[in-house]
Parts: structure tokens; sequence; C-alpha cells
């Protein structure tokens, strides 16, 4: 079976848990046809320059390949298109504008055009955004059956807009991260609907699974590793590590990320004279993520709104315990046996938690890490996620 993965952007530094998904779906013989909406930004990682060779950007297929594709549907299959202009229409209605539809439309021409010179019988879809737009409307042009994947929180936060309800009613099937994301999407669909509802969770490979845990130094170091926007929280760790530090603590954090409030952090920085405590390290590849884990007491992701973050797996795996916030899917992974949890948005609760990890011992922080390396082997190995995906691709193949 041929199965196609399309992402708005990939390869991409976030997304290597979309690559070792893809990796572990071809382990289980499916082959996989790349498609990108757009093209990749600077890649640091090996790994995702290797995908970049594999993959099919539809944006730059050309203005002439894109029309081409466009008309070719238009004349081959003139029923069929005008029902996907006319669900173009509805979706711009719903939230998003005429414009973007209108290139989406035209995107899923190209898809289209693509599956059916390359012999895709399921096309998949992740995120719940412009990607299952384009699916949507490709299967609506006669393109293969498809499925997407839902991360949140975006597509949670604004269903309506993003036409959810209308996108799982023609999915073959959707996946959620989480028993929680899975919830949401109940909330979206009619109940007769819940039974193409599945958990496929994000995994992590051999390389991290298999790798040896090493003793929690015994260093006054934390690091968060994540995007730097509102979501993910560093202004409240920010102000969460002055407090710290006024309680006479030192240590040291390191902020691993970029992203658009990079500025507003390091304004805070300045202006809560943490200079001495706060380093900002900009992104970083993969092997060097790990290392400032290793390197490090704890992962401190104080997220406001999530899915489940990939990189408390990774923390957790590389034998580091994980302060983070009790929100979305993170309570299915984070215990108090490999973490702290505390409320998102409350400065003190963070600050507490934080001068608990300084405080206490490696060898406690140690069992930690080690127990959180478990639940991340039993609950997110890739090659165990994809045998679940593989499934689902197979049994969609009868949908044509």
């Amino acid at each position: 079976m041929r199965v196609a993965y399309l992402v708005n952007q990939y390869p991409q530094l976030s997304h290597t848990f979309i690559r070792r998904e893809i990796l572990a779906v071809e382990q289980h013989g499916i082959e996989v046809v790349r498609l990108s909406i757009r093209p990749p930004g600077p890649l640091a990682d090996a790994g995702d320059r290797a995908e970049e060779g594999r993959t099919t950007v539809i944006l730059t297929l050309g203005t002439t390949a894109l029309l081409a594709a466009t008309l070719r549907l238009l004349v081959t299959r003139p029923g069929r298109w005008l029902r996907a202009a006319r669900q173009a229409v509805r979706l711009a209605r719903a939230g998003g504008g005429w414009v973007r539809h209108l290139a989406y439309l035209v995107e899923a021409c190209a898809v289209v055009r693509r599956c059916d010179r390359d012999g895709v019988g399921h096309l998949h879809a992740h995120f719940g955004t412009n990607p299952a737009s384009v699916a949507l409307l490709a299967r609506t042009l006669g393109g293969p059956p498809f499925s997407f994947t839902t991360h949140g929180p975006e597509e949670f936060d604004r269903p309506a807009a993003l036409s959810l309800e209308e996108k799982i009613a023609a999915a073959a099937f959707v996946a959620g991260v989480s028993s929680f994301g899975r919830s949401q999407l109940y909330r979206h669909c009619p109940a007769d609907r819940w039974g193409t509802i599945h958990i496929v969770r994000c995994g992590l490979d051999a390389s991290y699974l298999a790798a040896e845990t090493t003793p929690v130094p015994d260093v006054a170091r934390l690091v968060c590793v994540g995007r730097l926007c509102e979501q993910k929280g560093q202004l409240l760790l920010v102000k969460a590590a002055a407090l710290v530090r006024d309680r006479g603590r030192a240590f040291e954090l390191v902020l691993v990320g970029d992203g658009p409030l990079r500025e507003a952090v390091e304004r805070e920085v300045a202006r809560l004279d943490l200079g001495n405590t706060v380093r900002l390290l900009g992104p970083l590849p993969g092997e060097r993520v790990r290392q400032e884990l290793t390197a490090s007491r704890a992962m401190v992701l104080p997220s406001f709104a999530e899915g489940l973050p990939v990189v408390l797996m990774e923390a957790l795996a590389a034998g580091r315990p994980v302060v983070t916030t009790y929100i979305a899917g993170i309570p299915e992974l984070v215990t108090p046996e490999c973490g702290w949890l505390v409320p998102a948005g409350a400065v003190e609760p963070l600050a507490d938690a934080m001068e608990a990890v300084l405080n206490a011992s490696s060898t406690t922080l140690t069992a930690m890490g080690k127990t959180g390396a478990l639940r991340v082997a039993e609950m997110h190995d890739a090659a165990t996620e994809a045998g679940r995906l593989t499934i689902l691709f197979r049994n969609s193949e009868g949908l044509t």
C-alpha cells in the first residue's frame, strides 16, 4: 500500500515527531509519499535534510504546473471540481478568507494529481488546520480516502472556523495524540462518528528509547525547550525564575528555542536583572537538545495550552524529570513519580516546583527520571503507534 503524508511545512525542526512516524510506518511495509505545502526553513538536523530530498513541495511546483493540475480536473471531473469549489466557498465562509481557500483548492488539485500519478491509496494530513482542509478538498475532487491527526490546541480553540466537524465527517478516521485530544474530537462530531476517532500517540524511536539514561548531574541547572510563544509560558517562567532567585537560590535557567516572543523574553530578563541566571540559546538540532537536557536537573515547560508536547517525552526518555502544567494530555504522561504538575499561569507554584527540583538530591531525581523513561517507552514507542496507523490505513483501502 502507498500512503501520502501531507503537512503544511515538512521537514521542520519542530516536526521531528512526524519524521519518526513516517519512518516507522515504512518499517511496517507502507510506502510513504511525502508532500509539503510550503518549503521548509533552514534545516540543522541531518535527518531533516535527508527528508527534504524525499519531499515534494506543492507551492514550488510552479504556477504552470499548479494551473495545469487545476484545469485538468476541471475538464476531466467537472462535477467533482464544482462540488469542491462550492466546498471551498463554504469553508471560507466559516473562517479563513476567500483567497486562502481558493489557494487550498488549487493545492488540492495538485495533491490529487500527485496521488493519481504515484498510485496513492490513502492521504494522511498532520494537523486539522490547512493540511486537513486541502486533504478534504482533494477527497471531494476524487482523491484517495483521507485522515488527519489533530494535535491541539489550535484545532480545539477554533473548531467552527476550521470546519472541524465537516472534516471529521468526511475523513476515513481521525487521530488524537492523547485521550484528552480524542475527547475534544468527540465534542465536534455526532456520537455515531466516535468509532472513527482513535488515539495514535506521538512516539520516540530507538535512538531515544534504547539509550541508557545517565544520572542527573549535581548542578543547579534547569532547561526549557520550546518555541518562544505565548502558549509555552516562557514569560511566566522568567518571572518564576526571578522569584526563585529572590528567595536566595543561585541557579541557571537555559531556554532553547526561538519564536515571536524572543524579544519580549529578552526584555523581561533584562528588566528583572536575570542576565546571570537566564540564557537564551536559540533553536538547536535534536542532538544538541538532548545534550542540553542531560546536562540539566530537570526540564521545565509551563505551557498555557497544549496537545501533548513531544519534548516532555524526550526529556523523560533522557532520564530527566519534568516540571510542567496539568493541562490537556500532559497528566496522561507526567505523574508525581516522574515530575511536578503545577497550575497553568501561576507563578508561585511554578517557582515552588523549580525550587523543589533544585533542592532534591540527584539520587531522587535520577530515580524519577528512570520512572519517566519507562512510562515513555510504554506509552510513546513510535514503532507501536505506527502499527496502529498501519492498520487504520489498510482498513481505509476499500473506501475509494
